[in-house]
């Protein structure tokens, strides 16, 4: 799960373990109304990079998310909107996406920390938004539905 500063990034959708569901048409996973601030990681790396190289921002702490909270059938209906596709969200138990994971091979291990993290993060504590881009970029961050349109046109999600 790539996880960057407390929050879902939206190339989970893309690039990693979600991207199969889009794929699918359907993605399942434990979550169930809890509302995310989705961020581009796109923010997160032109926030490091201005870290980097702009003096401005030397002492700065930039708590950052997306311009809004998202559940996850929100962010599948964006994709699905964005696609032209039917893709749904089902919503399933840790102890399912448990097995489903184990079935497909991970180490249990892998397995085992990566549920965790999702029940632990996913409860809701993130349900807030943050100007922190704004304040680094003076910008808006990225909107998931912007993020949809740009990656159903790449033709990633078929």
């Amino acid at each position: 799960m790539d996880h960057r500063a407390g929050k879902l990034v939206l190339q989970n959708f893309s690039e990693n373990f979600l991207v199969h569901g889009v794929l699918r048409g359907e993605v399942s996973f434990p979550v169930g109304q809890v509302a995310e601030p989705f961020i581009d990681a796109e923010d997160i790396a032109d926030i490091a990079a201005a870290a980097l190289t702009e003096d401005r921002h030397v002492g700065e702490l930039y708590e950052v998310t997306g311009p809004r909270l998202l559940t996850f059938p929100q962010a599948v209906a964006e994709i699905s909107k964005a696609t032209g596709r039917d893709i749904r969200f089902v919503p399933i138990s840790a102890e399912q996406f448990t097995s489903a994971l184990l079935e497909n091979g991970l180490p249990t291990d892998l397995v085992t920390s990566l549920v965790n993290l999702i029940t632990t993060v996913l409860d809701g504590r993130n349900a807030r938004l943050t100007d922190g881009v704004r304040r680094a970029l003076g910008r808006e961050p990225r909107d998931f539905a912007d993020y949809a349109r740009s990656t159903a046109a790449s033709s990633v999600w078929g």
